[in-house]
């Protein structure tokens, strides 16, 4: 089916081949996970429905798969096999992630082939979730709203530096079914909350710090992703400002989400109020992205996508504001598109909270 979706995105946009390279890709089109390293990996999809994986030979399968195999070495010229899978004249799509150590001898040998960018004839398929896939992420969600409390709750003894709560993350995690993290978490305490995406170091936590928590689980290879921003024993008028703005503009943004609403339209929504509030530049980020099995898909919630929300879209609405200096505060859900509405993936309290 999947494929099936794939291949009317090509003829649509009358391809007759498409060069798929990214892992999480070919393994959600036909079930087969491989990390392909530095060597090529290529999933050659044909508008006639005969699809050939190219494999190195240490790669390893231990099932048939339902597409043609071409296994290679290393002392092989494996573009060359590629380039003859491909029957020119041609109108080939190429993955945004195909290297251009094999795209550039690729193209030098194939005249009469026109290349494009296609990913989108994957990505677009991969943007909107299928039941199953929504059951795991929304699993996934559930098991992040335990395991940020228990962050929070390390937090809140004051006695551990950022890197140290960040390090027991991953644990704690695995203790509630997941893999491991989806992303390295991020921990920043008052003035590092300013930066985005802060690396946590030997920082110590300050009365009136706020604690920006950002992380995300590894559930069955989907992910989840989540952000909330607490403060440490208090908490100044402004700090209180900033978070009732932040949370008002997440609040509007995910309640205009519906079939039909434009992605822009999302993302001017929550930064719109977030610049009445006094702030513009210090919302320096796109309002969401897309999440599925890597943590940041194809898509963003922002001024860049026109593109109109479907019904089993999964994304984050997040919006920020980041003093330098000072402090920072985000606040972050994922949202499934519903038939007239959205379902908040991640119900842990946004009221704002002081710990310790």
């Amino acid at each position: 089916m999947r494929l099936e979706k794939v291949l009317k995105q090509m003829k649509e946009r009358q391809m007759d081949y498409l060069i798929v390279c990214d892992p999480s890709s070919i393994e959600y089109l036909i079930g087969y996970k491989n990390n392909p390293g530095e060597r090529m990996y290529v999933l050659l999809l044909s508008s006639d429905g005969h699809h050939t994986l190219f494999m190195n030979q240490l790669f390893y399968l231990d099932h048939d798969l339902d597409v043609d195999l071409v296994w290679y070495c290393d002392t092989d010229d494996y573009v060359q096999l590629l380039a003859d899978h491909i029957v020119s004249p041609a109108s080939v799509g190429v993955d945004k992630n195909f290297p251009a150590k094999f795209f550039m001898p690729l193209m030098s040998l194939k005249d009469e082939t026109y290349f494009e960018l296609g990913s989108q004839c994957v990505d677009l398929v991969r943007m909107v979730k299928d039941e199953e896939e929504q059951r795991l992420m929304i699993e996934a969600s559930k098991i992040n709203d335990q395991v940020i409390d228990e962050v929070i709750q390390i937090c809140s003894k004051g006695n551990l530096s950022e890197k140290e709560v960040s390090q027991q993350i991953e644990a704690i995690y695995q203790k509630y079914g997941c893999s491991g993290n989806s992303f390295e978490p991020i921990v920043a305490y008052g003035k590092n909350g300013a930066d985005n995406h802060h690396v946590g170091d030997q920082t110590m936590l300050q009365p009136g710090d706020s604690i920006i928590i950002d992380i995300g689980g590894l559930f069955h290879e989907y992910c989840s992703d989540m952000t909330r921003t607490v403060f440490y024993k208090d908490v100044s008028q402004k700090q209180k400002d900033v978070y009732e703005l932040v949370l008002k503009a997440q609040k509007a943004a995910e309640a205009m989400i519906k079939p039909g609403v434009k992605l822009c339209d999302i993302d001017k929504c929550a930064r719109d109020i977030i610049a009445q509030g006094g702030y513009t530049v210090e919302f320096n980020h796109r309002l969401g992205h897309f999440i599925g099995r890597d943590v940041h898909e194809w898509g963003d919630v922002s001024a860049n996508f026109d593109l109109e929300v479907e019904e089993g879209m999964i994304f984050s609405i997040e919006p920020g504001v980041y003093l330098q200096g000072e402090f920072g505060v985000r606040i972050e859900d994922l949202v499934l598109v519903t038939k007239d509405g959205c379902q908040i993936l991640n119900s842990y309290c946004k009221d704002l909270t002081i710990i310790g």
